[in-house]
């Protein structure tokens, strides 16, 4: 007998439960997807260049530095939004920046390049998009940002902002330059 009041119980706490966790997330910002990659050692490949597709490059030939890795695509109408930041933060040479082509025609990649500006030292071929899942990405634009001995220390999901870079990104960069 005292089994029968629970039973309607049960479900009801379920239910409110759920609905809690769901109410929450609404208040959330989806460009705060935690990656489970921050703080972990940068997955590895070995890419075509874009410019250069006899060379290869890997996360391995960054040790040393700091750097960005800027995922795009010339269809992504998103990196259009970001790229005027990502040109004007390459001519002040603070940080390397590779951009990794995303699903994309080569010849598309360079002619997006050409018309818009180059902002990256080297950019490589994705065109599968393999790299891209390794490292988590969601959809592009995305930009990790990765120290010296090569760990994922930070990932921006969507596109650049001025000031996710002011506030997040540069200060990051500028402090695992200096340690």
């Amino acid at each position: 007998m005292t089994l029968k009041p629970l039973r309607w119980l049960i479900p009801v706490v379920v239910f409110a439960v759920i609905a809690g966790f769901l109410y929450a997330g609404l208040f959330r910002d989806p460009r705060e997807v935690p990656s489970p990659l921050v703080g972990k050692q940068a997955p590895a490949f070995s890419l075509a260049e874009l410019h250069a597709p006899d060379r290869h490059l890997s996360p391995a030939d960054m040790r040393g530095q700091v750097w960005l890795l800027n995922v795009w695509a010339s269809w992504c109408v998103s990196c259009r939004e970001e790229h005027p930041l990502l040109v004007a933060l390459a001519k002040t040479e603070l940080v390397p920046i590779i951009g990794l082509d995303y699903k994309d025609k080569p010849g598309d990649g360079r002619a997006w390049l050409t018309d818009n500006g180059n902002p990256y030292a080297k950019s490589v071929m994705d065109t599968d998009g393999r790299a891209g899942i390794d490292w988590g990405v969601y959809g592009v634009p995305e930009t990790f940002v990765v120290d010296r001995a090569g760990v994922i220390r930070y990932k921006q999901i969507g596109p650049l902002t001025e000031q996710a870079l002011k506030q997040t990104i540069l200060p990051l960069v500028r402090r695992l330059q200096a340690s």
